[in-house]
């Protein structure tokens, strides 16, 4: 009985059980160790750095266009007519190329956070030891050092000028010291100092698991092509059934009626031809050559370091109108810069400056630099100090005596030099200016001067710190004696010395890379979790125009009204909670933008899934890859214009792919309607029909979709598709129709009506392509006449005649489709001008513009 209750125990049952003080000093046993492994209270996490694979195969399998072409594959396998399968190639190819690619961003991800898995300390037994962060259990002890990277939630139970990163949660860059009792999450990391804390929370009860858990639902990428093909796919599947009823019945009709088609077997040819009929209105090749362009895109943006997770990421950057841009990691790269280094004169003013544009090294021996060098070296020096090394290389000859390492708490770090160091002896104080209202400070009249010209810098958005010098007072005995024996006290007599200021290292390829949105017509929003001021001087160094200090989300009304007002106003907002991330992309959207959301930290990935499309940079947190459309592997800013460039020559050639596939998918059922209410014999095979796909779409669309375009993106693309089709559809079903008739005319056999209106059927069809081609450059003329050439193989060669089951038609229906051929390709023409005006092409934005440089560049 004792063994089910210990089974049964709750954690606040478990951690009753152990007495705190004998926790902090030995940590848990291996006992109680098990016992919480036994009751799954291990930080085990979850894995998933994207959709799983049952979603991806879902996504790409459970489709309307798959399902149509699979019941039709199904009918034609139980007839034994496996030559007419060639129909569902595309389909198949389409689910492969897509499903392949998905994966192999999966599993690159998966092996990058493999990457990022280091172990941990922990105290048990009383004996640190290291561990993997997934064998951390509830309330175990764990030791933190500058570096780590937090692996649970817990209660801090000791620190010794413990600071932690909070941006990954927050977007505040500020460190946040940690005491007795504070709280510390997951996915937080220690700036300076040490501590333990115990863990209270584990697994998918941490923290940065729930925030990243609710930003992995799955939410459908806003593809303009994805919609339009389904948009086609929707009013298909309301229209098939019957269609295909009308074509099954005339075909019955065409072999003598029901009864006799049935008792003859030609019921047989009747369901193939329907068949054939309902795959020619499928464009199920237009799927195809979209998920190969996308897929082409793809790996050209890989090789440049750019991850696609999803196949339509690369189409939503060329229709992005705003970007939003986290600051922390996207236009900084985290990382603090030195800025300058002004000694202050007798009234507390900085004399002269000693910048460091160039990060060359300041070789000056001057006292106060000999100090910078020696805090920039130290092994426990916090990122701001740490800047420091680069600049200042002229490393004190003398030991130090003392140290006291930096806290957020006290806000300032000190070093000692003895009587024998000479004009370095003393106590020197780095720390934020606010140390000087000590009262250990004289005179302050000076400090006074010295807190106004920090203010003005502070408003700038540099960071200011001052380098303070106190005597040295009485001997020196131990470390737990003098002034700053404890770390306690600052010494009296301190006076200012030198006044630094550092910055956020801004990316060198940041400025560049919004002139360039910028020039496209691309809004672009900073919006940051840090300070609004802190957020506008970095805007302004990458090139952006701000008014004022930028808006201070935390003042902002939770009206949503209130947040599309401000959002349509102001460029740069400071204090943005992840929650209002999330609310201020939604905002943008219902105001009708298409937005692209950047960013690195768990704090922007509410705010990634929500955007159009998320783009989450490579050194960032795993749950924000995983939930993002693209990542930035290196984190280069600079990749984003290629992507566009790559969205763009994906749109523009899509489209003119759909004009040819669309224009298929109208003629067909045209013909199919006609044919089957007229009773006539469908003048068509499936692998008849299947081939003139292959010379009029199939195999061009191939090259089409691949080719170089530059043109920018105009909305309405399924709409000009449309246009563009309907002539083009009427003129080559006026030519099918009159080749039939004049072999019903001629009593040709069937399979002689067949050759003719193949024959008749492809001409049109690439007098289609042609136009889709234009203008016609060498290498389009080359593909338009290897078509051609094709075609004829295919009416004159032994084999494919047998393949197809040609036959010869008479020379006057041979002469009949000719003609029929030519009058349906002057039609096209004429219906092609026709669309041009109908669409209002823009004559400076033509579907294949003139080179950039003869053009002004407008949207």
């Amino acid at each position: 009985m004792a063994a089910q209750k210990t089974d049964v125990r709750t954690p606040a049952e478990l951690r009753s059980a152990v007495d705190p003080a004998v926790l902090e000093a030995q940590g848990l046993n291996s006992i109680q160790v098990a016992e919480r492994q036994r009751l799954q209270l291990a930080n085990v996490q979850p894995h998933t750095t994207s959709r799983s694979i049952a979603e991806i195969l879902r996504t790409h399998l459970m489709t309307l266009f798959n399902l149509i072409i699979g019941v039709c594959a199904l009918v034609i396998v139980i007839l034994g007519r496996w030559l007419d399968l060639l129909f569902a190639v595309a389909a198949v190819a389409n689910v492969v190329i897509g499903l392949i690619q998905e994966y192999s961003a999966k599993r690159k991800l998966d092996a990058i956070a493999l990457l990022h898995q280091d172990s941990i300390t922990v105290l048990r037994d009383g004996m640190l030891v290291e561990i993997h962060r997934e064998q951390i259990v509830l309330d175990d002890v764990v030791e933190l050092r500058r570096g780590d990277q937090v692996p649970a939630d817990g209660v801090v139970i000791s620190s010794s000028g413990l600071d932690v990163d909070e941006s990954m949660l927050t977007g505040e860059s500020d460190p946040v010291p940690k005491r007795r009792d504070d709280i510390v999450l997951s996915g937080t990391a220690v700036l300076a100092g040490t501590g333990r804390f115990v863990v209270s929370a584990v697994g998918d009860d941490a923290h940065a698991v729930k925030l990243a858990t609710e930003a992995k639902r799955y939410q459908k990428i806003n593809s303009e092509l994805r919609r339009a093909l389904e948009k086609v796919a929707f009013w298909l599947s309301l229209v098939l059934l019957p269609i295909t009823a009308i074509v099954f019945n005339g075909q019955m009709q065409a072999f003598g009626g029901w009864s006799h088609a049935w008792a003859s077997g030609q019921w047989r040819e009747a369901m193939v031809t329907a068949v054939s009929s309902v795959t020619a209105m499928i464009p199920q090749g237009l799927a195809l050559m979209t998920t190969i362009a996308f897929a082409v895109a793809a790996l050209r943006l890989a090789q440049d370091k750019v991850l696609i997770q999803e196949q339509p990421a690369v189409e939503i950057l060329a229709r992005v109108d705003v970007v939003c841009l986290d600051k922390t990691g996207t236009l900084t790269d985290g990382t603090i810069a030195f800025h300058g280094a002004a000694p202050l004169d007798s009234r507390g003013l900085p004399a002269v400056q000693h910048r460091d544009p160039s990060s060359t090294a300041l070789e000056g021996t001057e006292p106060w630099q000999q100090v910078l060098a020696w805090f920039g070296a130290d092994l426990h020096a916090n990122p701001t100090a740490a800047a420091l090394q680069v600049p200042f290389t002229a490393q004190p000859r003398h030991h130090a005596a003392y140290q006291v390492q930096f806290s957020s708490a006290r806000r300032w770090s000190a070093v000692t030099f003895a009587d024998d160091a000479g004009e370095l002896a003393g106590h020197w104080i780095l720390g934020a200016p606010d140390i000087l209202q000590s009262p250990h400070v004289a005179p302050q009249a000076e400090v006074d001067r010295l807190l106004g010209h920090t203010e003005a810098t502070a408003a700038q958005g540099l960071r200011t710190m001052v380098l303070a010098h106190a005597p040295l007072e009485g001997p020196i005995l131990d470390g737990a004696s003098g002034p700053l024996g404890r770390g306690e006290r600052l010494p009296d007599g301190l006076m200012p010395v030198t006044l630094l200021t550092f910055k956020e290292n801004v990316r060198s390829d940041a400025r560049s890379t919004l002139e360039y949105f910028s020039a496209q017509n691309v809004a672009l929003k900073v919006i940051s979790g840090d300070s609004p001021r802190t957020v506008s001087a970095v805007a302004r160094e990458v090139g952006m125009r701000v008014d004022g200090d930028g808006v201070d989300a935390s003042r902002l009304p939770e009206d949503p009204e209130a947040m599309r007002s401000a959002l349509a106003t102001h460029a740069v907002f400071g204090r943005v909670s992840p929650e209002q991330k999330r609310t201020m992309v939604e905002a943008l959207k219902a105001n009708g933008h298409v937005v692209a959301m950047t960013g690195d930290g768990i704090n922007d990935a509410l705010a990634l899934k929500r955007a159009d499309l998320g783009i989450a940079m490579g050194n960032g947190a795993p749950a924000t890859k995983a939930v993002s459309r693209m990542v930035l592997l290196d984190g280069r800013f600079d990749r984003l214009p290629k992507v566009l460039a790559e969205g763009r020559k994906v749109i523009a050639n899509t489209e003119r792919v759909a004009h040819l596939f669309l224009t298929k998918t109208a003629y067909a059922i045209v013909l199919g309607l006609f044919f089957g209410l007229m009773f006539w014999q469908f003048p068509f095979l499936p692998r008849q029909f299947s081939t003139v796909d292959f010379l009029m779409i199939g195999c061009p669309a191939f090259f089409l979709a691949l080719m170089p375009n530059t043109r920018r993106y105009r909305p309405g693309f399924l709409r000009r598709s449309v246009l563009f089709s309907i002539p083009a559809s009427v003129a080559i079903c006026l030519a099918v129709i009159a080749v039939s008739a004049a072999g019903r005319h001629f009593q040709e056999p069937a399979a002689g009506v067949q050759t003719a209106s193949t024959l008749c059927l492809t001409l049109v069809g690439l007098w289609v392509l042609n136009v889709a081609l234009r203008p016609l450059t060498t290498p389009r003329m080359i593909l338009l006449a290897s078509m051609y050439l094709l075609l004829a193989a295919a009416l004159l060669v032994p084999i494919s005649q047998q393949y197809h089951l040609f036959a010869m038609p008479s020379a006057e229906l041979l002469a009949v489709a000719f003609v029929a051929a030519m009058v349906g390709s002057g039609l096209i023409e004429l219906g092609h001008r026709w669309h041009d005006r109908k669409v209002d092409l823009d004559p400076l934005d033509p579907l294949e513009p003139a080179p950039a440089a003869a053009r002004p560049d407008r949207r």
